[in-house]
């Protein structure tokens, strides 16, 4: 069942996607609470063991690739809590997302906005 027509290289997160990304998306919410963003910083690899992460997860948080987070089950809602510990935003995100240095992006987002 689809959505409406497919956009070249956009994953869609369906219902396998969720399922596929439970624990990287469990974790990254965890991200609410301040002591588990130190307790991450502090140990990132014995925190993402605790949640239980893929090894694709695994290497996707270590590369701080949001490409390779959401092929591996990732949510962008809680991506963006895990990208908000480095002081990443929205912007920064879809700048990596679209290839896009943070200016040139938010140059595109202003001209769409005309």
């Amino acid at each position: 069942m689809g959505f409406g027509p497919a956009i070249p290289g956009t994953p869609i997160f369906d219902g396998d996607a969720a399922i596929k990304g439970y624990a990287l998306n469990k974790m990254c919410f965890s991200f609410n609470d301040k002591a588990n963003r130190e307790a991450f910083v502090a140990d990132e690899a014995a925190y993402c063991e605790r949640y239980g992460l893929s090894v694709a997860q695994k290497k996707a948080i270590a590369s701080r690739n949001v490409l390779q987070l959401i092929a591996a089950g990732g949510n962008i809602y809680y991506l963006a809590k895990f990208a908000g510990i480095f002081g990443l935003n929205v912007q920064d995100i879809g700048a990596q997302q679209t290839g896009l240095s943070i200016e040139a992006f938010r140059a595109k987002l202003a001209q769409a906005g005309r």
